[in-house]
């Protein structure tokens, strides 16, 4: 017969419990335990980063941009009147001189003008010269009858003397004395008036010729207009250099104004350059610039910079000082590098991927037998084109890797393999 017995049952209850509780416990301080484990640090492969030195010395602050080179003298060659395409006679790429005619047009009614303005300015001419003949003809005239009316005048004069020594003799009456000196009186009157009248009509004459002279010279000058606007039928280039664009085909209409043809001076070329806005800030008139044309480098200096922002960049202009490379010509693409500053005494490193100026960033510091790398909070300071200033954490001599590190960004420790 069993016999039952409650406190074996308790005891391995008990026992059963002790045992989980145990290995709960056990569970918890490995679970602890695992958690304050540093993760194993990753490996990258030596050949994969991009790893420079901290150098102390001479610094080029430098800002660079694409751009190209364009001609510095330009020349659109627009139509004068309202015309008709009727020829081309230059294609684009040729070389063209100041006098070459490019473009022949054609309108009548031009023509028909230019031939009527030098019909009214002969005509004008013409009475110009009649006017002038008669108007010296009546001063002639005029200068006929003065000397006239002088000569009786002095005759009279000498009468009167004459009359006044016989009268004082006794010799003629007293009347006729008074006589002779009226009639000296009454043409030293019309001497004097007659005078007048050849100075003033002097005068009247310049008046009138000068209105006729303007108006020949109105004459003159719509001739003018009117034959220019003849001769621009047949466009010329205007300068001597190279046709790059003809903007219009044969049997097309233009407007007075229309551009024709584009043409530059190959010879005389400058570089526009697009710099970055956040880099633009820096730079500033007659700065040094060197532009490659992949063909040569050609030295130059800073001209003028575009007030304005497109499309994120600063166009800059580039006078050239140098000879150009040979195939240098407009629109070919270049690099230019604007010496910004020289930092004498600076602490500079590799520009890292990710780095910008004045701005605080982690690097990973080689350790000294290049094993691993720590990560590390850096300052940067004033950045170039290919450098950038350290203001804070690293020293001469150190070692940092500059590639982008955003696959390490949860390991403070890589190694290198």
């Amino acid at each position: 017969m069993d016999i039952h017995r409650p406190e074996l049952a308790q005891r391995k209850r008990r026992r059963r419990i002790g045992w989980a509780a145990a290995g709960v416990a056990a569970l918890a301080l490995v679970t602890i335990g695992l958690s304050r484990l540093e993760p194993a640090a990753p490996t990258v492969e030596r050949e994969s980063v991009f790893v420079d030195t901290v150098r102390r010395g001479e610094m080029l602050r430098q800002v660079r941009g694409p751009g190209v080179l364009v001609p510095e003298e330009i020349v659109w060659v627009a139509a004068v009147v309202d015309a008709r395409v009727d020829r081309i006679v230059e294609r684009p790429g040729a070389r063209v001189e100041p006098d070459t005619v490019v473009l022949e047009l054609s309108n009548p009614e031009v023509e028909r003008d230019a031939l009527e303005a030098e019909t009214n300015l002969r005509a004008a001419e013409a009475d110009l010269q009649d006017l002038a003949a008669r108007l010296e003809s009546e001063r002639l005239s005029l200068e006929s009858s003065l000397a006239a009316i002088e000569s009786d005048h002095q005759s009279a004069q000498l009468d009167a003397e004459a009359q006044e020594q016989l009268a004082a003799e006794g010799l003629v009456p007293e009347i006729e004395r008074r006589r002779a000196e009226l009639r000296r009186d009454q043409l030293a009157h019309r001497l004097e008036i007659e005078t007048q009248r050849v100075a003033k009509t002097g005068e009247s004459n310049e008046a009138q010729l000068a209105a006729e002279r303007a108006r020949v010279e109105q004459a003159r000058l719509l001739a003018e207009l009117r034959r220019r606007q003849a001769e621009s039928l047949d466009v010329v280039a205007g300068i001597g250099g190279v046709l790059q664009q003809i903007e219009v085909e044969v049997g097309e209409r233009v407007q007075s104004g229309a551009n024709l043809a584009r043409v530059a001076r190959p010879d005389h070329l400058m570089a526009e350059l697009r710099i970055p806005e956040t880099q633009a800030k820096d730079v500033a008139l007659d700065q040094r610039v060197d532009v490659d044309t992949r063909n040569g480098v050609v030295p130059g200096r800073v001209r003028r910079i575009d007030p304005a922002v497109q499309n994120g960049t600063v166009t800059v202009e580039i006078e050239l000082t140098g000879a150009l490379p040979s195939g240098a010509r407009p629109d070919l693409s270049v690099d230019g590098t604007i010496l910004i500053e020289r930092l004498e005494d600076a602490l500079y490193v590799g520009r890292p991927a990710y780095g910008q100026a004045d701005s605080t960033i982690t690097l990973f510091k080689l350790s000294p037998d290049g094993e691993t790398a720590t990560r590390t909070t850096v300052r940067l300071g004033r950045a170039s084109v290919n450098t950038i200033e350290i203001v804070e954490g690293l020293e001469e001599g150190d070692r940092v890797i500059l590639s982008d590190a955003g696959a390490w960004d949860g390991f403070d420790r890589i190694r290198l393999d």
